[in-house]
């Protein structure tokens, strides 16, 4: 069974530990790229990955289908959807060149970037390929899905370096960088799935796929119509109640990431997993969560003074956006549940009119009555009730708090038909007494307002909590142990070996 090849705990804690590094370079890349720039170019920047993101709406279609087909071992699986994928990238890449003079004229940007919009095809192409290669990977080998990213994210960063900054190329480099180390990524994913890429492709598989995307697509255009809450908080609140919001949500979303650490879990129930796998991963999860969580809260004032010192005030968004992101996180794993369940699909073979009716159609479909709830209720607070920017900043986040908390409850009684599991009340206890040690001496401290300083107290926090829960909870011990343990392997086996003759 594929089941037996996946580490639950190893692959949650190399995909996770591998996001919050990309997190570090992300910032890196950033910087070297605003501290050699103008901010018009910077500005173009953004634009080109802005036009980029929805070049790559269908890239999770296929490859949402490959993974289930994959855990339950249909031949030739892995390689339809590989090749399939690398159609639609064609024919994505294809609409998006032919697009890109009318874009340019639109927007008034001068046509000397033409290049730079040209050049970013090929990452379309590429990330419907790494989408590709990452399903067949998550249902066999989670982890390496990790590996690729560490790999990716600094060979970015030193090409970026040496492009950027030794060869002052300017958006160009920072392009060539990123597509650069996409294509070392895609090579080392290739590497990993070559036994699965050798298989024949299954035509028949590909057609099954096509005949339900619709409803991949129509989850697609759900969670995009959630989002147009900020659409309204930039076109009624304004640039600074923005402004505001990304400020908050980009320390509130780091926390988030504490969800990968359930990132094997779905392909592990998709391949009958037990129900003591969800506890596992809710332990898993909630064990980072939480402490995130509160970390961000107690250092608000701190992470947004990083940003500038007009950050400050919206200290109330990021306070609530936090404990939205805690509610969203524990409700992808609820969703993990939901999706790996589901056998709609398990003998190849997908009737629409069934599907429709499972739930998986019922999961894509919360996103469509959250925006029936959020999209009124953020119109009408914001056009009539919200008097300054940080008002309306606010009230979309108390807004998306109550959202999330309600589609937690929704998404665990689901959950909980699909699968009968315990939820670790008692862990979960543990872990929020260790949180509450940490913030209460984090409280005491005297927060700092440079970049070093809150780094430093952030990893400070961190020792307590782990200080705390050593003693008290097995499983943390047990996971440090383990991570150490690893870790020594890796050295090993890369430590060069000298032959004595």
């Amino acid at each position: 069974m594929v089941k037996s090849d996946i580490r639950l705990k190893y692959s949650g804690i190399t995909v996770f530990a591998s996001n919050i590094l990309s997190v570090a370079t992300g910032l890196a890349f950033v910087l070297m790229i605003t501290r050699n720039v103008s901010t018009e170019e910077f500005g173009i920047w953004g634009n080109i990955f802005d036009l980029f993101s929805y070049s790559i709406l269908l890239s999770g279609v296929l490859p949402f289908w490959t993974t289930r087909f994959v855990v339950r071992e249909h031949a030739g699986s892995a390689k339809t959807g590989f090749i399939g994928n690398i159609f639609i990238s064609v024919v994505a890449t294809s609409l998006y060149l032919a697009l890109i003079p009318t874009v340019l004229s639109v927007l008034q940007i001068s046509s000397i970037y033409a290049v730079l919009y040209a050049v970013v095809s090929i990452q379309i192409l590429e990330q419907y390929a790494v989408s590709a290669l990452e399903a067949v990977l998550r249902a066999k080998q989670p982890h390496t899905i990790g590996y690729g990213l560490i790999i990716s994210e600094v060979c970015k960063v030193i090409l970026g370096f040496a492009l950027i900054i030794g060869l002052k190329l300017g958006l160009q480099g920072a392009l060539y960088s990123i597509i650069v180390s996409y294509i070392i990524r895609m090579a080392f994913y290739i590497k990993l799935t070559a036994k699965e890429l050798k298989e024949s492709v299954r035509w028949s598989y590909l057609k099954e796929w096509l005949k339900v995307s619709p409803i991949n697509i129509y989850s697609v255009v759900g969670n995009r119509i959630a989002a147009f809450t900020l659409i309204f908080l930039f076109v009624y609140g304004g640039k600074l109640a923005r402004g505001y919001h990304q400020a908050a949500a980009t320390f509130a979303n780091v926390a988030g990431y504490s969800s990968l650490l359930a990132f094997a879990l779905y392909p592990r129930l998709l391949s009958g997993s037990s129900n003591e796998d969800v506890s596992t991963s809710l332990r898993l999860v909630m064990m980072f969560a939480i402490p995130m969580t509160a970390g961000v809260m107690i250092l608000s004032d701190s992470y947004l003074t990083i940003l500038g010192m007009n950050y400050s005030e919206a200290r109330p968004v990021l306070l609530l956006l936090a404990t939205s992101v805690l509610c969203l996180t524990l409700s992808q794993v609820f969703d993990a549940v939901v999706l790996g369940t589901e056998k709609v699909d398990a003998k190849a073979k997908i009737a629409f009119r069934e599907l429709a009716k499972s739930r998986l159609f019922l999961l894509f479909t919360l996103p469509y009555i959250q925006s029936a709830v959020t999209l009124p209720a953020t119109f009408f607070v914001l056009t009539y009730i919200a008097k300054t920017s940080l008002e309306a900043a606010t009230y979309l986040a108390f807004i998306t708090l109550l959202a999330n908390s309600a589609m937690l409850i929704v998404k665990y009684a689901i959950a909980r038909k699909c699968l009968i599991f315990h939820f670790p009340w008692n862990n979960i206890s543990k872990y929020a007494l260790a949180s509450g040690i940490m913030t209460t001496v984090l409280f005491v401290v005297p927060h700092p307002t440079r970049l070093s300083t809150t780094v430093a107290l952030t990893l400070l926090g961190g020792a307590i909590y782990l200080a705390v829960m050593m003693p008290i909870d097995k499983e943390a011990k047990s996971l440090v142990k383990s991570t150490l343990q690893e870790a020594m392997r890796i050295m090993k086996i890369s430590k060069p070996q000298t032959n004595v003759s």
